[in-house]
This record gives C-alpha cells, sequence and structure tokens, in this order.
C-alpha cells in the first residue's frame, strides 16, 4: 500500500476532491483509507448513559485508495521505491525524487 496511518494525503476524485487530512486508518484487504475530516457521514445512535439523547453523530466514512495521494512537501505525489546501497528499501517522492520519511 502507498498510503500508511499517519501519511497527510490529498483526495484526487470523488466527491471531496482537493481536501487534505491525516490517515486515520487504513484497509488493506478492502483497499480503504479513513481520513480527517473528509468523508462524513451521519449515524443514528441510541441513547446510553453518557449520551441520554441519542441522536445522531458525524463520523468519517472509509473512501477508496486510489483516490488519494501523498502529499509531501506540499504537493501530491505518487510514491516510488529505491533501493539504497547498504540494500534497505525506502519510498521516494515521483516529483522530487526524495525520500519519504514515515511519521
Amino acid at each position: 500500500m502507498h498510503v500508511k496511518k499517519g501519511m497527510t494525503v490529498k483526495v484526487i476524485n470523488g466527491n471531496h476532491k482537493d481536501m487534505e487530512g491525516k490517515v486515520l486508518n487504513v484497509f488493506p484487504k478492502k483497499q480503504r483509507v479513513i481520513v480527517e475530516g473528509v468523508n462524513f457521514r451521519k449515524r443514528a445512535t441510541r441513547p446510553t448513559q453518557e449520551n441520554p439523547s441519542g441522536g445522531f453523530v458525524e463520523r468519517e466514512a472509509p473512501i477508496h485508495i486510489s483516490n488519494v495521494m501523498i502529499t509531501h512537501g506540499g504537493q501530491a505525489t505518487r510514491v516510488g521505491y529505491k533501493i539504497l546501497e547498504d540494500g534497505s528499501k525506502v519510498r521516494i517522492s515521483k516529483k522530487t525524487n526524495e525520500e519519504i520519511v514515515s511519521n
């Protein structure tokens, strides 16, 4: 997967195009991610002790991984891979050829 939890991504397609946010969750088998502040859905909740009146709660819903791109240096970029001289594999930005440092 080109996206990992904690990275900043930009939505490139769909109803929330051009919005940015931090990745909260990644679901590799379903190929979906939850991005902070993007794709809100209303959900009805039953009354509980913490919330006696119940009501509606807004939560972020997953979006497909193909609709997001990693932002590096303020720009959306594709992810490439490079093998260093010591044999380790690192992720690089295709736009700037710089190494992407994970959070």
